[in-house]
């Protein structure tokens, strides 16, 4: 079963019209097969099973879409800053998923051309995909958050977050967001 998160433009104008430049309801959605919105995360896709990227599929990227982006963080993590799972960019306009267990190279060729960044572990894999590792205790919200872009950013592959966060401001044209749960 498929399912899929409606977002609307984010509040300030973080999605906008490429054309006139003004903020603009988004009709992009970001789905999983495996990862229902507001519910648990399979632990095959954590720290405590396989620590493997779930699928994600999207559509409704708006016309003039160049490239993909991708950042999952964790907000609730006992850290200063959101704790980063997975920072995946580059991706093009032709690709609309990204398959279970993407690897943890930095510049993909298979199963996909894109670059992957670094994430918040500074030991083990320290790039692409590092699945929910929360500490015990409440549930911890994984935002999943898909950027479409207008232009075609050729960036190195291996940055943090904020590189790429910076780097993309002023070129989103929608966003879309899948979020899920996950405990110990």
């Amino acid at each position: 079963m498929v399912t899929v998160v409606w977002l609307a433009a984010l509040a300030g104008g973080g999605v906008r019209d490429a054309a006139a430049g003004e903020p603009k309801e988004n009709a992009m959605k970001l789905e999983s097969r495996v990862l229902k919105p507001g519910e648990t995360i399979d632990k095959e896709f954590t720290a405590d099973g396989r620590d493997v990227s779930p699928p994600l599929a999207w559509q409704g990227a708006p016309a003039g879409t160049k490239q993909f982006a991708l950042i999952c963080d964790d907000p609730d993590a006992p850290t200063p800053t959101p704790w980063v799972h997975w920072v995946i960019y580059g991706i093009g306009p032709d690709v609309h998923e990204l398959p279970e267990g993407v690897p943890p190279e930095a510049q993909l060729s298979r199963p996909l051309p894109a670059r992957q960044g670094k994430n918040s572990w500074t030991t083990g894999r320290t790039i692409g995909y590092r699945g929910p590792a929360p500490p015990k205790g409440k549930p911890h919200h994984y935002h999943f958050r898909l950027f479409a872009l207008d232009a075609a950013l050729d960036l190195a592959a291996g940055l943090d977050k904020n590189a790429v966060s910076k780097a993309i401001a002023g070129h989103v044209l929608a966003e879309a967001e899948l979020v899920g749960l996950y405990s110990r």
